[in-house]
């Protein structure tokens, strides 16, 4: 079965530029000119891959792509951004409106493919029913489970994106050294992007908030300056101090939560 991609582009041209290449090259692609057709498209066929215009009449891209998260049957479904805005804010605003990966008007057909491709390949890691889709990897209080793109972090499921469970695994395979950017890029990503570290360090930060107990001084995935990054995750008699940190982060959250949603009642 030939993979199921949904365009969303409102200029008439590009969409059928983009879409003619892609269904030669072996896809199946739905079309879809505005924001709210979009995202009724993307709930209908349920895609492998969403590739999103940024600047749409009706609703955004932006506010789409948070939508297209918040809903369940959506959440999964690796976001590649198409966009004439390519700054490095604009990457960061795209980013964490829950974006996969991003590429900037005018762009290369082949390039649009390849980045497709690294998509599709990573959001898929083994054919069902393979003895490596059922793999666990696990160090200390830390289990991946790359089926369901999750980590167990203290007895606690954590939800994941796909990149973000890439780049975790990433650095987990390398425990306890640093990790060159330019070897994330190329593993986590799958192609050799710009030189744009601040595609990576959106995704660290995002990873941050939801292992570490207090983002702003990360004790497990560390920047080592100049170099990459580093996992160090703890072991023995620090894994009980670092759980009761834990806990507390989450009664926190929780405790901000419900304040949050006193003051809308």
């Amino acid at each position: 079965m030939k993979p199921c991609i949904l365009l969303i582009e409102d200029d008439h041209d590009m969409r059928d530029l983009v879409s003619g290449h892609l269904e030669h090259t072996g896809f199946d692609v739905h079309k879809a000119e505005d924001g709210i057709r979009g995202q009724a498209l993307a709930l209908q066929y349920v895609p492998d891959l969403i590739l999103l215009d940024l600047m749409l009449p009706g609703v955004d891209g932006l506010t789409l792509c948070q939508r297209l998260r918040r809903d369940e049957r959506t959440a999964s479904i690796p976001i590649l951004m198409i966009t004439a805005l390519g700054g490095i804010k604009d990457k960061v605003t795209g980013f964490n409106s829950g974006a996969d990966d991003y590429i900037t008007k005018p762009f290369d057909l082949d390039e649009l493919q390849v980045r497709v491709k690294a998509l599709l390949r990573r959001t898929n890691r083994a054919p069902l029913g393979s003895s490596s889709q059922q793999e666990i990897l696990n160090y200390g209080p830390l289990t991946l489970v790359p089926e369901r793109f999750e980590a167990i972090w203290f007895d606690l499921p954590v939800r994941l994106t796909h990149l973000e469970f890439e780049l975790l695994h990433c650095l987990l395979q390398r425990h306890g050294q640093t990790v060159a950017p330019s070897l994330i890029l190329k593993e986590v990503w799958g192609y050799e992007p710009d030189d744009d570290i601040e595609t990576i360090r959106v995704h660290v930060r995002h990873l941050r908030t939801k292992l570490e107990p207090d983002p702003r001084k990360p004790r497990f995935i560390k920047t080592v300056y100049g170099a990459g990054y580093c996992l160090e995750l703890p072991t023995g008699d620090e894994i009980q101090e670092v759980k009761n940190l834990i806990n507390q982060s989450r009664e926190d959250k929780k405790m901000q939560n419900n304040q949050a949603e006193k003051a809308i009642a």
